[in-house]
């Protein structure tokens, strides 16, 4: 996934308000970026970190600037969280990920479940498997090294999410949680359960209902973020 925009450096002053960042910029002007990310950011926000923005696009935008990613012991990690849906559809399309592979139909936000849209639903499959339903989640936190985390605080509509794809794979289909790492500095993938106990077992039942997980990070410069390689999952 490419940005559209030469994306803009700066210094982040601070995050607050969850949605809300203010930036220096490489002139000395203080910007308020909008910050796309509902989670808490453990370990992305300290004062003065490098950062990126990206200008806003949409005339009806309230902010000029888009908060995209920050650089953190010298790796970049993407913090935007509506840019992993982008980032999968392409990689699935061109075959990076190998368990999805096979598919001639892929659609985006398609309804399902409980008043749900889920991130890809994937149809026509040239193997005969059967349609499938891939939620996806962004992944920034990072506590041991080399090692990324899920998730950064409670989340009740992820535990929403697992039940959602049990359902589906009750009814016959494919379900499929991929866990996308927004960052290239990690080898592995773990649940943070000390920091949702409740999700990390809300996954471990959807797990044994038949729903598949799978994790990949990414490659990201200032130019683009794309897909990079498959990480373990660790128990």
């Amino acid at each position: 996934m490419k940005f559209e925009h030469k994306l803009i450096p700066g210094h982040l002053i601070k995050r607050y308000k969850r949605f809300l960042a203010d930036v220096r910029l490489e002139n000395g002007d203080i910007v308020t970026a909008h910050c796309a990310n509902s989670g808490s950011m453990m370990g992305l926000k300290d004062e003065g970190a490098p950062v990126w923005l990206s200008p806003a696009t949409n005339p009806k935008a309230k902010l000029d600037y888009r908060w995209e990613m920050v650089e953190i012991d010298k790796n970049l990690v993407g913090i935007n969280t509506f840019l992993p849906n982008k980032i999968a559809e392409e990689a699935i399309e061109s075959g990076m990920v190998k368990e999805l592979r096979g598919y001639r139909n892929l659609k985006r936000e398609v309804k399902y479940g409980n008043n749900s849209r889920i991130d890809i639903f994937l149809s026509d499959s040239i193997h005969g498997a059967a349609d499938c339903y891939v939620e996806i989640k962004s992944v920034t936190l990072s506590r041991v090294d080399k090692c990324a985390e899920f998730p950064d605080a409670v989340t009740t509509r992820g535990r929403k999410h697992l039940q959602e794809l049990s359902h589906m794979v009750e009814k016959g289909y494919r379900s499929v949680m991929l866990y996308l790492v927004q960052r290239e500095d990690c080898e592995a993938f773990g649940i943070a359960s000390d920091i949702d106990p409740a999700y990390a077992q809300a996954l471990q039942e959807a797990q044994s209902s038949g729903v598949e997980t799978i994790c990949y990070s990414c490659k990201i410069t200032p130019e683009q973020i794309i897909l990079n390689k498959a990480l373990p999952i660790l128990d």
